[in-house]
């Protein structure tokens, strides 16, 4: 594999403030042909990724910039890839239909296979609740859970049927999806399993990914719409901005520790920084054109972004929170 890794410095975000500006950003190449889609820090300081085209869980070392690569099983085409609570990458498997745990201390693999009768699920993105359940989404129709000690798992039909994609935790341990074909936010009553449909003011708006700030309001992009949306649980209300450019196309979103949401733009071959506070926008380029960022995640004083178009990994580094 190759080690090749670039450092691009970026000037300081001017728009933000100090609390949210961004201090640097570094390009890491990965193996040609990986075709990254998502990232997740682990917790050794490295970054797994997944690499969906050659059916494995890429392993990064920022410090010296070494990647490896390793194989997931027969047919893998890994979607979605998390830390999990025992410090694990839990990866969505779509080629597997499966839900695959990668143990860093062992580097052993387990999976879990859905149910025959589901058929392909096209399983997309986990996320674990307060109880320590793993849940999930397919694209097929479906969202499910499974319950590591046991390997007990469930499938649910998703209420307007093909679309669930994104899935999220919020701080109380409550799990919210949002669903791209149907354009709606759904939350999940854990005890029941059964999803309720929270309809967004925009219609047909393409609700693509989800994730919760630290006051367990819910951020969402809007693909169709070019919008990032808010929605909060505690008296029902809906804000909605759209992203700077002509053709926004928002993609993932991510909120990091001090409450900024970060949203990745395919129209604009851009991620963008929103502040809640002064409800502006701070734009950073990718490291080039198509570079097409899936997924965003990150720990304190760093966001990741997985270039699935450039077979890159980039970090911007906005410093940690005093």
């Amino acid at each position: 594999m190759r080690r090749v890794f670039r450092f691009v410095p970026v000037l300081c975000a001017t728009l933000l403030g100090s609390s949210a500006a961004a201090q640097e950003r570094q390009v890491f190449e990965l193996p040609e042909g990986a075709h990254p889609h998502d990232v997740a820090p682990a917790p050794d300081g490295k970054v797994w990724y997944t690499a969906q085209l050659q059916g494995a869980l890429g392993i990064l070392d920022p410090t010296t910039g070494e990647v490896r690569q390793v194989p997931l099983g027969p047919d893998s085409k890994p979607h979605g890839v998390i830390q999990g609570p025992d410090g694990a990458a839990w990866i969505t498997d779509g080629g597997q239909n499966a839900i695959v745990r990668f143990d860093p201390a062992t580097e052993e693999i387990t999976a879990w296979k859905l149910p025959e009768e589901v058929g392909y699920a096209n399983l997309n993105t986990g996320a674990f609740d307060g109880d320590g359940i793993h849940w999930f989404t397919g694209q097929s129709g479906i969202y499910g859970r499974l319950a590591p000690r046991t390997g007990d798992m469930r499938i649910f039909q998703a209420p307007e049927g093909r679309g669930p994609y994104g899935i999220a935790a919020t701080p109380s341990g409550e799990i919210y999806y949002v669903s791209l074909a149907a354009s709606y936010l759904a939350r999940i009553d854990r005890a029941t399993g059964m999803a309720q449909v929270i309809e967004p003011p925009t219609p047909e708006q393409g609700a693509r990914r989800v994730w919760s700030d630290s006051t367990g309001r819910l951020w969402i992009s809007e693909w169709n719409s070019g919008q990032l949306s808010r929605y909060d649980p505690r008296n029902g209300s809906w804000r909605a901005w759209k992203l700077p450019g002509d053709i926004p196309r928002a993609y993932a979103v991510y909120v990091d520790e001090r409450d900024v949401v970060w949203v990745s733009d395919f129209g604009g071959d851009a991620v963008h920084a929103f502040d809640p506070i002064t409800e502006r926008f701070t734009s950073y380029p990718m490291s080039q054109p198509g570079a097409a960022v899936r997924q965003i995640l990150g720990r304190p004083g760093e966001v990741w972004l997985p270039e699935s178009g450039a077979d890159r990994l980039v970090v911007i580094r906005t410093g940690k929170a005093q």
